[in-house]
């Protein structure tokens, strides 16, 4: 038999206790085991860094990667779940390094770097319990004791393995480069890392002179280049200036002074007084030589520095035209110079971001820091022309939040582009969801890839696996496998972090071997994962190739220069491949007031505390019924979860309190439920409500088969508002009559209630696993039975009925129309009233409301409805043309159209509405680029246009139906006192009614047997004496006690 049970519910409490529901009968262990022997579905879960606790950003992608796995589970897959932790790289190494108090790499170094990587290893252990625990109140089923860590010796050699297959096949080398670097964390980043942070900051913008050593065709000893920068930092490493062979500079004269400038940028001299006195093409500037602003690498001037050379990137856009060139701290500049031969290079800027001893005045300053004394500097040397700041797009590093800067260093790279075109061709093999993301952005990004930086000059995280020859670096060996460094070093290895191997060294031949310094970047690893994870092909080969591409990967849209951008390459690199099959990308979820989501800010709900009071399936709703899962940003609102909760989580489960505890109060067990009717001898009702769900299920498995979650989840809430707010709500009368009273209808109103709320909830379970689990408990009777044990509903065709639903559609919107009517005319829905009138012509429509008639009087409180042909003493149509559409079309033609629309009469209209077209000027314009609408001839209260007809409601009330409104409005007081003073919903009881009011006397005798059904009353007396409270313009008394 059914239970009882409280309306009123503690969401994230009652989580709790499926929670360990789920606990004691294993249930996320054995819907994988019930699975084992079926066809896997593989999906790539992203590892996160286990810092701090997970932010919604986090909490959204793991929701999705618990709705689809539990679909396609249901659906008959074995869809593994491994949580993955990427461990390495700057994350916990700066976590590490403020705990010991740690600066830069010098103290790491004296500190000791065995010692630092163990406390690396001991960090990660503590940062994991605030994910499962999180992770457990969202409800996302994911196995964290057979994770993979980057940091697992297994995972590493599998990356070593990818590292030799791309050494093997001539995608690794190594090369003195400009890269993005971040001087917080002494490392160089990629190219895409460098994107990953752009903040607005205010930086110097100066101009300043560089003196010309001797004459140069048009230049004259002592003349002075205008150069400018928004970099001073970079003006002691200057070595030459760049100009564009094809800008035209002009020399000017500034009091006793001459400079040279771009003619187009001579606006920038506009507050000067100055004189033309000369120009010269760029390619005549060409060869000048000037002196350094700094003369501490005087030196270099007699390896070619110092000297003016052309490059492509001069423009005119802004600044001089004469940009200085810095090569150790420019791409452009380095690239520059290489090609006008200049091979000197100079880099008075340590590892961490501080200028060396060489440079007098900036000795020990961080390079931003340096900037103020560095203008002054110049100032004092007479080199300052002018400054200003101004506001520009800048690179932060996205670990450490400080700006980056540009800087040469030698640089493992992969060989992005030598594969570059490969990718965008395979990308197109992978469905993307939204199908933008990959068509446009990730289809971009992969077309302009450049080659991949991925050595990092740290300490904690996977070694590049090369040995070199120290007497000869060029001699290289790697290594792909823990076996081969053994068999070649004859020491047997337990570990391969930077402290176990940077002492073993390789002997062949006499020739010594000792491994590079450096680190893989982190997104590497990242990369790697689908191999690391599976410890492939050192273990479950025949497992991996099953799985692989993956069927499913989601993540945030960053990641589209981030792990989806590395798992491509590597996949395309190894297997000539993608890497999954369909990608959901999501939006980002901001703070509600736009900005981004900031701890210092406080300007969010903390996640945990959110999960706390309203439970993991409210944010699951939330979060998935959002713009979100669109790829479009989000601002996260604490009040959205609250209206999902009230609107969607408290609905669904009122519907199933409701059937419960009816069920429960007239002891109606599944075995009478069997016994109902087949569906099509049912109510309309009945067979409207499982075809609405059949039609439901059947566009849910389509939509979530191509992965669009965003057309999943509108309808599921959808129906919920159908089942609560009109099946359920209409056929209240069904479950409460009597038992013996049309035991049938109430059978099969029970029987119908109870197979939707069971098939829905499977249908929702993936999304909202909590609350679906918590009502199939209670509808079903099996023990240590699961909700997500069960197969995903599939659609029965046969209990599908367009007709019906499209029938009662039309009874909803005149349904809505009409209630909206009494709104208006200020007559509530107890007020029964006698005509609905219904304008049309139509007679299909009129079949179609005949066919749902009942409900529409039964929902209107109407006595019946009427049809009127006569249509054009009600409506008529007016038609414009819609201007965006025919605008461009018809051009000044279109003024011609609209007088042309102005002259046609209803008939006219009306036939071309049949037509489905209008004829204009010989060509047919279809209806949809005409404004074409529907108008009430005379406005009315009363009335009101649905679709392509007009209802009108009769408001005029009599006694008959005044006495019926009053029975209506003592029932509901009387119900409400039932509530109030506690009685259950089965408690019979007593009523005496005490009024002196003739009206209010006659409307409870002539309707006592309908007040005596819906009050459950046994006995109900009326006495003719003054009553106390007011009801309408009547005054009662109602006195009640339990039978």
């Amino acid at each position: 038999m059914f239970k009882r049970i409280n309306n009123n519910i503690d969401l994230a409490s009652q989580e709790q206790n499926i929670s360990k529901y789920w606990d004691k009968i294993n249930a996320f262990d054995n819907s994988m085991a019930n699975r084992k022997d079926q066809k896997i579905f593989r999906f790539y879960d992203g590892p996160p860094f286990p810092t701090g606790s997970p932010h919604y950003g986090n909490l959204l992608a793991g929701v999705i990667k618990d709705i689809v796995p539990r679909y396609w589970t249901m659906r008959g897959y074995y869809v593994e779940r491994r949580f993955g932790w990427d461990v390495h790289g700057l994350p916990i190494e700066m976590e590490v390094q403020k705990q010991l108090g740690l600066d830069d790499p010098q103290q790491i170094n004296d500190f000791g770097i065995g010692k630092f990587n163990e406390a690396c290893r001991s960090q990660v252990q503590t940062n994991t319990e605030n994910w499962e625990r999180v992770t457990r109140k969202i409800g996302r089923w994911v196995d964290f004791e057979n994770d993979y860590k980057t940091m697992d010796i297994d995972f590493m050699e599998s990356v070593w393995w990818v590292f030799k297959n791309l050494w093997e096949n001539d995608l690794i080398y190594k090369d003195y480069k400009v890269l993005p670097y971040s001087w917080s964390a002494a490392t160089p980043l990629s190219n895409f890392e460098a994107n990953m942070d752009y903040r607005d900051v205010e930086d110097p913008s100066i101009f300043f002179t560089l003196r010309a050593r001797n004459d140069h065709n048009e230049v004259k000893e002592n003349d002075n280049f205008l150069v400018w920068t928004t970099t001073p930092w970079c003006i002691p490493g200057n070595l030459a200036i760049a100009v564009g062979e094809d800008i035209k500079y002009v020399r000017v004269k500034i009091d006793n002074e001459y400079y040279w400038i771009a003619e187009n940028l001579i606006s920038e001299l506009s507050n000067y007084e100055y004189t033309l006195v000369g120009e010269a093409a760029g390619v005549d500037l060409i060869g000048a030589e000037y002196k350094p602003a700094y003369n501490e690498f005087e030196e270099e001037h007699q390896n070619g520095a110092f000297r003016i050379i052309h490059s492509d990137d001069t423009n005119t856009e802004s600044g001089s035209g004469l940009v200085s060139q810095a090569p150790a701290y420019g791409e452009s500049d380095f690239y520059a110079l290489k090609q006008a031969g200049i091979e000197a290079i100079v880099d008075p800027v340590t590892l961490s971001g501080k200028f060396d001893n060489s440079v007098k005045g900036i000795e020990g300053m961080n390079v931003k820091d340096a900037d103020k004394i560095i203008i002054g500097q110049l100032k004092e040397r007479g080199s300052l022309f002018s400054q200003k700041t101004e506001m520009h797009s800048y690179p932060f590093c996205w670990r450490t939040g400080t700006p980056l800067i540009y800087k040469a260093i030698p640089t493992w790279f992969v060989r992005v582009e030598k594969i570059r075109e490969r990718m965008v061709e395979l990308n197109k093999e992978t469905h993307w969801v939204p199908g933008f993301i990959g068509e446009k952005r990730f289809s971009n990004w992969l077309e302009n890839a450049r080659d991949w930086a991925i050595s990092r000059n740290r300490y904690w995280g996977s070694c590049i696996p090369v040995w070199i020859n120290v007497d000869d670096p060029a001699d290289q060996i790697c290594i792909g496998s823990i076996e081969e460094l053994e068999a070649l070093s004859g020491v047997k290895v337990n570990d391969l972090h930077k402290h176990y191997l940077d002492d073993i060294e390789i002997e062949v031949n006499g020739k010594k071997y000792k491994r590079t310094s450096e680190v893989l970047d982190c997104w590497f690893e990242s990369g790697s994962m689908p191999y690391g994870q599976q410890h492939y092909p050192f273990e479950n080969k025949e497992e991996f190739l099953d799985g692989f591409p993956a069927d499913f990967i989601a993540e945030g849209l960053d990641q589209t220069r981030g792990w989806f951008y590395t798992l491509t390459i590597l996949s395309v690199a190894l297997f000539d491949s993608v890497a999954f099959k369909n990608c959901i990308t999501t939006g980002m979820i901001l703070a509600e007031d736009g900005r981004k989501m900031s701890k210092s800010l406080k300007n969010y709900p903390d996640p945990e505390e959110l999960l706390n009071s309203y439970g993991g399936d409210s944010l699951r709703a939330y979060l998935i019924n959002s713009p979100v899962v669109r790829g479009e940003p989000l601002k996260f609102s604490e009040e959205g979860v609250q209206l999902v909760t009230r609107n969607v989580i408290l609905p669904l489960w009122n519907s199933y309190t409701f059937f419960s505890n009816y069920a429960n109060a007239d002891k109606i067990t599944l075995e009478e439920l069997s016994s109902a009717d087949p569906v099509e001898d049912r109510s309309l009702m009945d067979q409207w409500i499982i075809s609405t769900l059949q039609s439901l299920i059947k566009t849910v498995n389509e939509k979530m088969e191509n992965y669009y979650l965003y057309e999943v989840v509108p309808p599921l809430i959808s129906f919920i508002d159908e089942l609560t707010n009109w099946y359920v709500r209409s056929n209240r009368k069904r479950f409460w009559k009597e038992k013996g009273v049309d035991d049938r209808d109430k059978i099969n109103a029970f029987k119908t209630l109870h197979e939707v709320l069971l098939e829905f909830s499977k249908t929702m379970a993936p999304v909202l696993p909590f609350i679906c689990e918590e009502i199939y408990q209670g509808l079903v009777e099996e023990e240590n039975m699961s909700i997500h044990y069960e197969n995903y509903p599939v659609s029965d065709e046969n209990l599908i009925n367009i007709q019906l639903e499209n029938d009662i559609s039309v009874a909803k919107n005149i349904i809505k129309a009409a209630r909206n009517i009494r709104l208006n005319v200020e007559i509530p829905n107890k007020q029964p009233l006698k005509t609905l009138r219904i304008v049309t012509e139509d007679i299909n429509l009129e079949k179609q409301i005949q066919n749902v008639e009942q409900i529409i009087l039964n929902e209107l409180n109407i006595k019946n409805i009427v049809f009127d042909n006569n249509v054009s003493n009600w409506v008529k149509y007016v038609c414009k043309p819609n201007y965006q559409k025919l605008g461009p079309k018809l051009g000044k033609d279109i003024n011609n159209l609209k007088n042309h629309l102005d002259s046609l009469d209803q008939a006219d209209i009306t036939s071309s509405i049949k037509e489905g077209f209008l004829t204009f000027n010989n060509e047919k314009i279809p209806l949809d680029d005409l404004d074409l609408q529907l108008v009430e001839i005379e406005d009315k209260k009363n009335q009101d246009i649905v679709n392509n007809f007009l209802i009108s409601l009769d408001t005029e009330i009599d006694s008959e139906l005044l006495e019926e409104r009053l029975s209506r409005e003592v029932v509901s007081l009387v119900q409400k006192m039932r509530k109030d003073s506690g009685y259950d919903i089965t408690d019979r009881i007593t009523t005496t009614i005490f009024s002196s009011d003739d009206i209010l006397l006659s409307a409870i005798d002539k309707h006592k047997e309908y007040i005596m059904n819906e009050t459950l009353s046994v006995t109900l007396n009326s006495v003719n004496k003054a009553g106390q409270e007011s009801l309408l313009d009547f005054s009662l008394t109602v006195e009640m006690s339990k039978s």
